[in-house]
């Protein structure tokens, strides 16, 4: 029974690779519209929130294929793999590209010296 389901569902087909691309394209948009907000801890965030919201994209999907909404076997766990796959590239790349730039910023000016009130 465990090779019917295998067959059924290989890992390496088509429709992981589009879970993957997915998910890391996902995660890329929305950490490009967290870094847009003026709230900045959403900013400061934008990585772990675009990762947690591509990740529960990818979980309604399956949730959809489970219910019959697309043309599919239902929910499966390669899928959710795939879709955490995509998360995890795209999330360790933007950390990359962060840490890089943080790396290439000179760094702030020192504050000004704290000068008290004279009472004289």
């Amino acid at each position: 029974m465990e090779d019917a389901d295998a067959d059924a569902d290989p890992w390496l087909a088509p429709d992981k690779a589009y879970h993957v691309i997915f998910c890391f394209v996902l995660t890329f948009l929305f950490h490009g519209a967290a870094s847009f907000i003026p709230h900045p801890f959403l900013r400061r965030h934008s990585i772990p929130l675009a990762s947690i919201a591509s990740l529960l994209a990818g979980a309604a999907k399956e949730a959809a294929d489970q219910l019959g909404y697309f043309r599919s076997a239902g929910a499966s766990l390669k899928d959710a793999l795939a879709d955490l796959l995509g998360v995890i590239l795209a999330s360790s790349l933007l950390s990359l590209a962060t840490l890089r730039i943080k790396r290439s910023l000179p760094p702030p000016p020192p504050p000004p010296p704290h000068r008290g009130i004279s009472l004289v």
